[in-house]
């Protein structure tokens, strides 16, 4: 149960502060800014890859667990438990912004700026990177695993930069599940869960191909 709850709390902790930076940005008016947001996405990720890394991995995210799972390096049946603890976790947090601030529609809520198949090939495109990071520092020697926080959270940090404002660079099926569900903003929902799984798998396809 150790790392479910590990899976479930780091999970909460990324949407908590993640989509929790958006609403507050909102309702302060423009006080966090587009680059602090990306920066508490980037800082969460991670902290939260120190705090449980050593306990489930720190998955934070279907898509990743989906992707492990397809190579095998995870098993099917603690996948799916996986997957139920980070959306669990991010029903919560999302719950408790809600009770927060109720007068808020999206609740940090992923919706593109442009089309969805503009959308849709950007989430898949930075999930593709975000998973190949992963993978790598996950897999590699020592000295590469404990740099594995910087370099995950500063890629998120990256993507949310410069894409954030197109297609909210969710890269995290369970991160827009939660706010649209709970806002009722349900119309661009499949694209954020079906692009970043597909990008995730096509990433590690393509790492093993290249490092196998």
């Amino acid at each position: 149960m150790k790392k479910y709850l590990a899976e479930l709390i780091g999970t909460f902790g990324l949407v908590f502060c993640g989509t929790g930076a958006i609403i507050i940005n909102e309702v302060s008016k423009g006080a966090i800014t587009h680059l602090g947001i990306a920066i508490t996405f980037g800082l969460i990720v991670m902290a939260m890859i120190y705090t449980f890394g050593d306990i489930s991995g720190s998955h934070l995210n279907p898509a990743v667990t989906i992707a492990f799972a397809v190579i095998q390096k995870i098993e099917v049946v603690e996948a799916i438990k996986y997957i139920i603890s980070q959306f669990i976790g991010a029903l919560l947090a999302t719950s408790v912004l809600h009770l927060l601030f109720p007068e808020n529609l999206n609740l940090g809520a992923t919706l593109p700026a442009g089309s969805e198949t503009q959308s849709f090939i950007l989430e898949l495109i930075l999930t593709f990177f975000l998973m190949l990071v992963i993978i790598h520092t996950s897999q590699g020697k020592k000295e590469v695993q404990n740099l594995a926080g910087i370099a995950i959270g500063g890629t998120v940090l990256l993507e949310a930069l410069f894409a954030g404002p197109i297609s909210g660079a969710s890269m995290n099926p369970a991160r827009s599940f939660s706010p649209a569900l709970i806002s009722g903003n349900l119309q661009s929902l499949g694209l954020y869960i079906f692009a970043p799984i597909f990008g995730a798998i096509l990433s590690v396809l393509s790492w093993r191909k290249i490092f196998s």
